[in-house]
């Protein structure tokens, strides 16, 4: 019998959302040193890159991981069910537990190959796909968005998914089109959640988009519950870079030089993996370095540094100045 990890999770859980250039195996660290989520993703892969001798060099460090992180799931897209077959199978010999399926990334270049949100627009291949990326015996799960072009898609594309035999389906409570420019879709949740329940009752239902917290996300299910309106787990994005401790349980302040240690705590990570050049780095100092006197000044620093020796150093030289 297949093993299902989603199985064990506790109800509601909460996961870090998967993010191109992200949420790779030194950030997912970083995030469990804060707090850990209840679930890891790893960043998008492709796979017709993966299956490919040529491109599947690229796929190294989307797909890095350390036996710490499981439960982790893999994530992967593309438009040819052939590929998800010859993934679904490597990504089980690698060791991952499960794999999650993207149909909702809206990235133009994704769009135009075929992956992602432009999936939406094409059941019948996403049935293909799903098909085939359950031949590897791993569990399969789909990440998704409400519709394509318009919010009242939603029904018909998702009591497709639903009908697909998914152990869960994560919804971005928004379309394709709408991108991050509105208020996620709450109000749909209880039709959602209802739909699930007379599709499929046994696939779980995760809510993404807008959820700062995991404080935030217990305020909704219990909200919710009261009604009989059963969410099963939600998905924290864009939330991580507001807060890295954004999974606590009770959640608590935290100072200057827990943030600044985080920092320090990442760069030995990324020194250690080396998965990236430098640049890509500095999307992160915003998530460390704010909320206290001199943050402004000492993030402009940061953004012109060249090395993580030269970060360090800067990083050395405010905490003199500031006698930490």
């Amino acid at each position: 019998m297949m093993e299902n990890i989603w199985q064990d999770l506790p109800k509601p859980y909460f996961m870090l959302a998967p993010m191109e250039a992200v949420t790779d195996v030194v950030f997912r660290h970083v995030v469990a040193k804060a707090t850990r989520p209840d679930l890891f993703f790893t960043e998008f892969t492709n796979v017709s890159s993966f299956a490919s001798p040529k491109g599947q060099a690229s796929t190294r460090g989307r797909l890095e991981f350390t036996p710490d992180e499981q439960p982790i799931i893999a994530q992967i897209w593309g438009s040819k069910p052939a590929d998800f077959a010859v993934t679904a199978k490597g990504l089980k010999q690698m060791g991952f537990k499960a794999l999650d399926i993207n149909t909702g990334c809206p990235d133009k270049q994704v769009v135009k190959s075929g992956g992602g949100s432009d999936l939406i627009r094409h059941p019948e291949l996403t049935s293909e796909i799903i098909a085939a990326a359950k031949t590897a015996g791993l569990p399969v799960s789909v990440k998704t968005r409400l519709g394509y072009s318009k919010v009242d898609e939603w029904y018909d594309w998702l009591e497709f998914l639903l009908k697909q035999d998914i152990v869960a389906l994560t919804i971005h409570l928004r379309t394709k089109k709408e991108m991050s420019k509105v208020p996620a879709h709450y109000e749909l949740i209880p039709e959602i959640v209802k739909l699930r329940n007379k599709i499929a009752p046994n696939t779980l239902i995760n809510i993404n988009g807008d959820i700062k917290s995991r404080a935030h996300g217990m305020e909704l299910y219990n909200k919710y519950i009261k009604h009989d309106i059963n969410i099963d787990g939600f998905m924290i994005g864009r939330g991580i870079f507001a807060d890295p401790f954004c999974f606590e349980k009770v959640p608590k302040e935290h100072n200057r030089e827990e943030l600044l240690r985080l920092l320090d705590y990442h760069l030995d990570l990324f020194d250690q993996h080396q998965l990236r050049k430098f640049d890509p780095l500095k999307r992160f100092f915003k998530i460390y370095i704010r909320d206290f006197p001199g943050a402004n000044e000492l993030r402009t620093k940061l953004m012109d540094a060249k090395s993580t020796t030269e970060v360090r150093q800067i990083l050395g030289d405010f905490r003199k100045d500031v006698k930490i």
